[in-house]
């Protein structure tokens, strides 16, 4: 095969420096050349097959029929782990699912708390009374409440 690649090589050294008809003929002779490989590689491979299955069977009970059933089992063995598989993927599949929804819900619950203790921190403390002034009371509760917190995160 050596000999092969050394021409192809060349080949493409001529193909590099000559006009487009050279190249046609590279081409052609490139597709001759896999083509031989290919045909070259199935003679092999037939040679293979041929030579085992001249080989007796070495149990003198396995027959014909034996061997068959021998290959449906094993196909129906191929079969039942195959769905197995899939079974096991799909239901970790559908496991990881509802992990992220419950996550998801998780999240999506404690953003919604967040946001109604806003509202009701940003309408207390807009709170009027009748003569247009804050009330103090709930400004108060809330300046007690952020310095409360604050001394509670350091220690």
């Amino acid at each position: 095969m050596r000999k092969d690649d050394e021409i192809l090589m060349g080949c493409l050294f001529l193909f590099l420096c000559l006009p487009s008809e050279k190249q046609r003929e590279f081409y052609k002779n490139a597709k001759y050349v896999s083509k031989y490989r290919k045909s070259l590689k199935q003679h092999t491979s037939q040679q293979n097959d041929a030579s085992s299955s001249a080989k007796p069977a070495q149990d003198e009970n396995e027959t014909e029929d034996g061997g068959e059933m021998n290959i449906s089992l094993k196909k129906k063995k191929k079969k039942q782990s195959l769905e197995e598989l899939y079974e096991k993927k799909h239901e970790e599949e559908e496991r990881a699912r509802r992990e992220r929804d419950a996550i998801f819900l998780a999240k999506k619950e404690e953003r919604e708390k967040a946001e109604a203790q806003r509202k009701e921190l940003r309408s207390k403390m807009f709170k009027k009374t009748r003569h247009g002034q804050p009330v103090m009371k709930y400004r108060i509760e809330h300046l007690l409440q952020t310095i409360q917190g604050s001394s509670k995160k350091p220690s």
